[in-house]
């Protein structure tokens, strides 16, 4: 798999590396973003490495439980990060994909092919090579148990499925068909497969500050965040 991440933004504090977790309509995205913004860091959605190649697994019909099929379409894939009109866009060969990899099919399909250890050994490679330098936010699901177990700062956001799945709902409405209670229905079934897979399963790490975000604003949120970078850092102006 090839891979290359264009125009990253000037940091404007020492760098670290942060690891944002939890499960899906937590809230991890949109906080995710608005930290890595307001400390000038680079953002990175794991979640999102996973949506392409699932939404590459669709389109070539191949096997998605074989190993060695998901491995060579992996090896095959030119993926790029680009900062594009200030917000980072996710390109597959050359096409922007940002907006195909959030269909339903596309999101349960991603939580599938994540528990094979193909996939996981490709972006693996690709998530580590994108930290080695810090100043970035990396959101997924096991970034501060797998990928990033030294990682500086580690936080992990849940909320009620309630809360979750309404969240959800109004994120896809306008897009897709579902009803509030198949969004909930996927979201329990999703949650299901990601913590109990063999392979790094969805949990909190054990140093990680976890954050219950199910009445709390984003910008609340944030807030926490920024709280804890300034006990561990000293970053008095963040």
């Amino acid at each position: 798999m090839k891979f290359a991440s264009e125009n990253p933004p000037a940091h404007l504090h020492p760098g670290l590396l942060i690891t944002i977790d939890g499960p899906a309509g937590s809230g991890k995205t949109t906080v995710s973003r608005l930290l890595a913004q307001r400390l000038g860091y680079q953002y990175v959605d794991t979640g999102a490495l996973y949506r392409c190649i699932a939404l590459e697994v669709q389109k070539a019909g191949i096997d998605s439980n074989s190993d060695k099929q998901l491995a060579q379409l992996c090896a095959d894939l030119d993926i790029q990060f680009r900062n594009t009109e200030a917000q980072w866009r996710l390109f597959v060969n050359g096409v922007d994909v940002a907006a195909d990899i959030r269909t339903p099919a596309v999101t349960m399909l991603a939580s599938a092919i994540s528990a094979m250890p193909s996939v996981r050994h490709h972006l693996l490679q690709v998530q580590r090579s994108l930290g080695s330098k810090k100043s970035a936010v990396f959101e997924g699901r096991d970034m501060g148990t797998v990928v990033f177990p030294d990682a500086d700062i580690k936080f992990y956001l849940d909320a009620d499925i309630d809360v979750r799945a309404q969240r959800r709902y109004a994120e896809l409405n306008s897009k897709h068909a579902q009803s509030k209670a198949e969004v909930e229905a996927d979201m329990r079934q999703r949650d299901h497969n990601d913590s109990h897979r063999k392979l790094a399963p969805l949990k909190p790490a054990d140093d990680a500050v976890i954050i219950d975000t199910t009445h709390l604003t984003i910008d609340e949120v944030v807030q926490v965040m920024l709280q804890q970078i300034r006990n561990f850092s000293h970053f008095e102006k963040v």
